[in-house]
């Protein structure tokens, strides 16, 4: 929402005082973020009566509706409601068969109407079930309080579902309104989010490419990419080796220098397997190998990185987070320094108020960020400003809507946004058209 460069009596519109101060970052500095002498459960403090400092430029704005549907992204979402079919007791698919609440499958988008016109989107996960807990929950926790002191909002609404909701699908539906609000946050003040959270800006970032054809992306100027190698301590032998000879052929055809990484999306895997699997590897020169084990195996992610990340041998990074929630949990893999590269995902994390404060946790820690899906609008911000940032992960689109959340590249590099907010091109009328069918 673009503001004149002042209101006709003189007074500077939003978007050149907060330029001329440094953005909202500096802002919040110096009015305390709208947080006066009271103490938060964080240690701030509470919001000063009147609102928050970017409130401080001009009216009072409030929350006045807040929605969220599931919606279909890909082909990943067919079939999404439908009950499968197994073949007995022991049929594979009983391990890996996420359900209607998965998270790539199960996208939801978060729609934040204001009383000043003012409509955030934000991307979070967990299908009908993330919905019913915004519908039923965090949009009472919202309807007529400000957008702007966004942290707070995020805190309160995390201290309000704490109790039942500390991993999984309360983060994942709290990060679709957190983005929301942030988007309208920086469509209030004219300004992109990745703006406004401090940190280290750039204006341009390496593009890694997960999955796709690889000889077109390196026409493309893409340097780095990422395998998917679906396999597990159960994998037939002559699978994992078929698996591995893939991994090697990518090598060869991106050369010596580009960087090559893989992903297990592991579910069972065990340190003994991981540390064979990595042996296999090790001609392919990996930057790093991710999700080798179940997140909640977090001493053994730690046994890996002295097994064969940098705290012993070092043939690789021990890469993951990608399923991990919000500071509290990222802190826990810190403390054990059971991963070199974590990868927090914006739209399941907590959103980008999480993903703020575990980019700040990662860097003090002196640790690789390198966030999940971060070439996506919603992952950019902490992309750009976390300095141990060294690439940007990028799927390709396949859908409009998938397309709308997508960043501008080029020659292998994600350009910095300049639109307000997120930068998404997502309207109300493209989130309702994309509802996932059989939902409401």
């Amino acid at each position: 929402m673009s503001q004149p460069t002042n209101d006709g009596g003189g007074r500077p519109s939003r978007r050149r005082f907060l330029q001329g101060i440094g953005g909202f970052a500096a802002l919040a500095a110096s009015f305390g973020a709208g947080r006066g002498a009271a103490a938060s459960p964080r240690g701030g403090a509470r919001p000063a009566p009147g609102g928050t400092a970017l409130e401080m430029q001009g009216p009072r704005i409030t929350v006045r509706e807040v929605e969220a549907y599931p919606i279909y992204i890909n082909q990943r979402s067919e079939g999404l409601l439908d009950p499968p079919i197994f073949d007995g007791d022991d049929d594979p698919r009983r391990w890996r068969w996420g359900g209607p609440f998965e998270q790539l499958p199960s996208a939801i988008i978060a729609v934040i109407k204001t009383d000043q016109g003012i409509v955030g989107f934000g991307m979070g996960a967990g299908g009908t079930a993330a919905v019913e807990i915004i519908r039923g929950h965090l949009r009472h926790l919202l309807i007529g309080t400000s957008p702007l002191d966004v942290e707070q909002r995020w805190d309160q609404m995390y201290s309000a579902g704490v109790l039942y909701g500390r991993r999984g699908l309360f983060p994942m539906a709290l990060s679709a309104v957190d983005n929301a609000l942030w988007d309208i946050a920086g469509k209030y003040a004219d300004l992109p989010v990745s703006r406004m959270i401090g940190g280290w800006p750039r204006e341009r970032l390496a593009i890694y490419q997960t999955g796709g054809d690889i000889p077109a992306a390196l026409a493309r100027g893409v340097r780095n990419f990422k395998i998917g190698t679906p396999v597990g301590p159960h994998t037939p032998p002559d699978q994992q080796r078929r698996i591995v000879e893939r991994v090697l052929a990518a090598r060869d055809t991106i050369g010596p220098d580009a960087n090559l990484m893989i992903d297990c999306v592991s579910r069972n895997g065990t340190a003994d397997w991981a540390v064979g699997y990595a042996q296999q590897l090790r001609p392919a020169n990996l930057y790093f190998m991710e999700e080798l084990l179940s997140p909640d195996d977090v001493y053994g992610y730690a046994e890996l990185v002295q097994r064969i990340g940098g705290g012993g041998p070092g043939w690789t990074r021990v890469a993951c987070g990608e399923h991990e929630y919000t500071e509290h949990g990222f802190n826990v893999l810190v403390r054990t320094r059971a991963a070199e590269v974590l990868q927090p995902d914006i739209t399941w994390c907590g959103g980008l108020t999480a993903g703020k404060r575990i980019r700040d946790l990662v860097e003090g820690a002196g640790l690789e960020l390198i966030p999940h899906r971060g070439g996506s609008v919603w992952g950019l911000p902490i992309a750009f400003t976390a300095r141990t940032c060294t690439m940007a992960e990028s799927f390709p689109a396949g859908s409009p809507i998938l397309d709308a959340m997508s960043a501008r590249f080029d020659n292998g590099d994600y350009v910095a946004p300049t639109a307000a907010g997120f930068g998404s091109t997502l309207t109300e009328e493209m989130v309702l058209d994309a509802r996932l069918p059989g939902t409401f």
